[in-house]
Order: structure tokens, then C-alpha cells, then sequence
């Protein structure tokens, strides 16, 4: 992991645990994945990236660090898909529990699925909302249900799960899918007004978990991930989606994954330091 000792490189006195209204906890998972394997660095190159990133955000005319984020030690378990989803549960539910906000970073997406059950667990009727290229709602694979093409399939059973971006699935997903709560990347391309995401907003609850896998970006913004598909989404369309959202309902968590970095380009690591302060800022300060 990155010799870093805040988030950001922010002052130590924000980033001390009993003073930080946000925890990040890092989770380099890279357990199930089947192609592009480094995830399990992703975390560390966006430490780094965050540590070079401008912390005045110009949009809101906030710095949402005077907040103070505690950055965790590393969900470093990884002895098997279940074992490390019951450790990034139990630590995500501690941090609830001591009345933080939580955000993670991965790792592959399957490093969501124990952050969803304890975000569920802590708060009654949660929406998840996904934005990935993929529908990742096998009931299994490989042997697990724990695979990162397994991280909704729990959510979809268990809470008000809406997707975003979806590109590629198995034919098999279908029938976990709830197709009035599924925008497809191509639907999306093709809706200039924005009604989707109009509709989507009725959709939510009054609490919203979301959980971002960098693939769902348009693979020319975000080169850097295990299994990137093109189309996708745009960077100011998943800002405005998740303002959006955040006046619409409270966030009360979110996780970032698939970031595979790439040592001649650092673009990836970049937007992802920014989407993660983007989000933090829309949860934080509404």
C-alpha cells in the first residue's frame, strides 16, 4: 500500500480516527477475477493519485477534507471470496456502528458485496445503486458466490437495487434483473433530454448505497480496468446522476472499484481520485 499517512495528503489532525466524519477503508482484492487481474494494486495508485489532486472543488465552492477522513489499514484477508467478503462485512459494520461515514476502494467488485450487507443490515430500506458495465448478478461462479460476477446478485434479492450503464451480461442474468430499474448504456446514449435519469430518481428510497465500478465509464475515459467494454458513460453524466441522487435521498455509503493502473498512464488513477472526492463532497455536504 502506499507510505501515505492521510487521505490526500491531508493535515494529520483531519485524518484521526475519532475526529474523521468518513473512514476509507482499502480493500487490494483481487481474488476471482478472469481476465485483466491488478486490481489488487488499485487501491495504492489511487492513494497516490489522491496525494496530487487539488482539494478545493470548484463546483460546490467546498473542501469537503476539512471533514476529516480517516484512512483505515487495508482489508488485507484474502484466503478465500467468502472469508474476504465476512471481513470487509464485520469491518464496515464496526465503522457503522462508531457513527462514520464508509467508503471503500478496491479491488474487484466482489470486495462490495460484504459493504452492501452491512450497509443493509444498518439501515432500513437501502437502494443500491450500481453503475458498472457489466450486471454482475450470477448467483454463483466458479464455485462462489462470493465472485466478483456475483456482486449484486445478493443486493438484488435483498434491497432496492437500480443499474446503471449495463452493457454486457450473461443471458443467464436476466432473471435476476429487474428490467424497470435497468438503464442500459445504449439506452442512455440514445436519450439526449435525460428522461432515465428523471425516472430513475423515483425510483430511489431515502437511502441510497452506491457502488461505482470504474468499467462502467467509457473505456476511452477509463483504459485502466480489468474488462474494459466500450460505450459507457461520460464524466459529467455520472456527476450529474450522482448530485442528482444525493439531493434526492441521503447516501449513507459508497464503494469505487476495478481500477487496474497502468504504470505510462495515469489518467485512470486520476479520475478515479476525483470521482471518489466528487462523491464524498454530493454525501457530505448537501
Amino acid at each position: 500500500m502506499s507510505e501515505t499517512n492521510t487521505y490526500a495528503g491531508i493535515p494529520d489532525s483531519l485524518g484521526k480516527e475519532d475526529k474523521a466524519r468518513a473512514v476509507l477503508i482499502p480493500v487490494p482484492y483481487d481474488g476471482t477475477s478472469t481476465w485483466g487481474k491488478g486490481a489488487d494494486l488499485g487501491p495504492e495508485a489511487f492513494l497516490d493519485a489522491s496525494e496530487n489532486m487539488e482539494l478545493y472543488d470548484i463546483e460546490t465552492d467546498s473542501e469537503v477534507y476539512l471533514e476529516g477522513v480517516f484512512l483505515d489499514e487495508a482489508v488485507s484477508e484474502d484466503a478465500s471470496p467468502e472469508s474476504m467478503t465476512a471481513a470487509v462485512k464485520a469491518r464496515v459494520a464496526a465503522r457503522i456502528e462508531q457513527g462514520k461515514f464508509v467508503t471503500l476502494f478496491g479491488g474487484e467488485h466482489s470486495i462490495s458485496i460484504g459493504s452492501i450487507q452491512a450497509h443493509a443490515a444498518a439501515f432500513e430500506n437501502v437502494t443500491v445503486l450500481q453503475i458498472d458495465a457489466h450486471a454482475d448478478l450470477r448467483p454463483d461462479y466458479m464455485g462462489s458466490e462470493c465472485n466478483h460476477a456475483c456482486a449484486l446478485h445478493w443486493a438484488s434479492k435483498n434491497t432496492n437495487l437500480i443499474q446503471v450503464g449495463i452493457r454486457s451480461m450473461d443471458i443467464s442474468e436476466k432473471e435476476h434483473m429487474n428490467f424497470e430499474q435497468t438503464y442500459f448504456a445504449h439506452d442512455i446514449a440514445a436519450d439526449k433530454e435525460d428522461v432515465w435519469m428523471r425516472r430513475l430518481l423515483t425510483q430511489l428510497t431515502k437511502k441510497v448505497y452506491v457502488t461505482i465500478d470504474l468499467d462502467g465509464f467509457d473505456s476511452a475515459l477509463v483504459p485502466s480496468t480489468g474488462t474494459p467494454e466500450p460505450g459507457g458513460m461520460d464524466w459529467y453524466s455520472v456527476l450529474k446522476l450522482l448530485r442528482l441522487v444525493s439531493q434526492k435521498s441521503e447516501i449513507v455509503g459508497f464503494d469505487i472499484v476495478e481500477l487496474k493502473p497502468n504504470k505510462i498512464d495515469k489518467s485512470s488513477d486520476f479520475l478515479a481520485a476525483k470521482l471518489y472526492y466528487k462523491l464524498l463532497t454530493y454525501s457530505l455536504l448537501k
